[in-house]
């Protein structure tokens, strides 16, 4: 895992990667459908996509709800602004000009599988953590740091739900 950044305004990132005993294609195949990510995942509840759209291509908009036991429930609309099968995948949170985040995905050979990277950004548009940032904030950088955390923590267990998937 690697994160960078202290406050919310630094725009802080959270990396991590796994090895899948299965081709670039076969992984691609599950990575780019985001309607598979609510199984994978604590947090997000549901994903559809909208404008008629089945899979993800650079402006295809799809509606993530969510749920997290401090924050409540709430819904963001995703615009994907990177799609280089089966290599990338990356959407904006939001607001694709000030997303209130920024995810990708990026997958490569290796080793006679793939090397599958899950990154996300958090910010620079506010979120729904700028609210808890606005009440306490002395309590900023303890603030973001635990939820990077979390965010660390889901996505590795979104990588081996990928894996387990992929290699099956």
């Amino acid at each position: 895992m690697e994160w960078t950044g202290a406050c919310y305004a630094d725009t802080p990132t959270v990396e991590v990667r796994a090895w899948v005993g299965a081709p670039p294609d076969r992984v691609w195949e599950i990575v780019s459908d985001v309607t598979l990510m609510p199984g994978m995942s604590k947090e997000l509840q549901s994903v559809h996509w909208l404008d008629g759209a089945v899979r993800p291509a650079v402006g295809a908009r799809f509606v993530g709800r969510s749920r997290h036991e401090s924050f409540g429930e709430w819904e963001t609309t995703s615009y994907v602004v990177e799609c280089e099968p089966p290599s990338l995948l990356a959407w904006a949170v939001s607001d694709p000009s000030r997303p209130s985040a920024v995810w990708r995905f990026r997958l490569a050979p290796k080793d006679g599988g793939t090397e599958l990277a899950e990154w996300m950004q958090m910010g620079p548009g506010r979120s729904g953590l700028s609210f808890a940032i606005d009440s306490m904030p002395e309590k900023e950088e303890k603030i973001v740091f635990v939820r990077m955390r979390e965010f660390e923590r889901n996505m590795t267990a979104t990588l081996g739900h990928i894996k387990k998937l992929a290699e099956a």
